[in-house]
């Protein structure tokens, strides 16, 4: 029996032309979370056991996604038959994949946000000068 607090972690990695990537996914009571990191060159299996002990915790995930748990096949052509079905009905898109680019997105957002308010700034810095300026000319008068 599970305990209901505990969390389930998977790191998938994978040649994505031209860089090796790893997918953390974490399962916590139904939720999914994932993170993509880059690695670049092939890592040993020393190399990502380092990584993930150095720089797990500042991993940022991202929002959970409602995700219904897998139940195993004993049987190696029934896990194997399965996978194809599920690959099949499902598409490309998987929970990972999606939850992915919903945190893509957000951040997509959030930068659009802060870059416009950063420009606005800008301009009111500008009109600013440049009322001052127009004040400094109006005083030798």
């Amino acid at each position: 029996m599970r305990d209901k607090n505990e969390i389930e972690s998977k790191l998938t990695i994978y040649f994505d032309e031209p860089f090796w990537v790893g997918v953390f996914e974490e399962l916590d009571g139904g939720k999914l979370s994932v993170c993509k990191v880059t690695f670049g060159a092939e890592p040993t299996d020393a190399q990502v056991w380092e990584f993930v002990l150095a720089n797990y915790r500042r991993l940022q995930f991202s929002t959970p996604v409602k995700a219904e748990r897998k139940q195993k096949a004993d049987n190696p052509k029934r896990r194997q038959r399965n996978a194809r079905k599920q690959m099949e009905a499902s598409g490309i898109g998987t929970k990972s994949q999606q939850a992915l680019q919903k945190q893509y997105e957000e951040n997509k957002t959030e930068r659009k946000r802060t870059t416009r308010e950063q420009r606005e700034a800008e301009k009111q810095r500008q009109f600013e000068l440049k009322q001052q300026k127009r004040k400094e000319k109006h005083r030798g008068h």
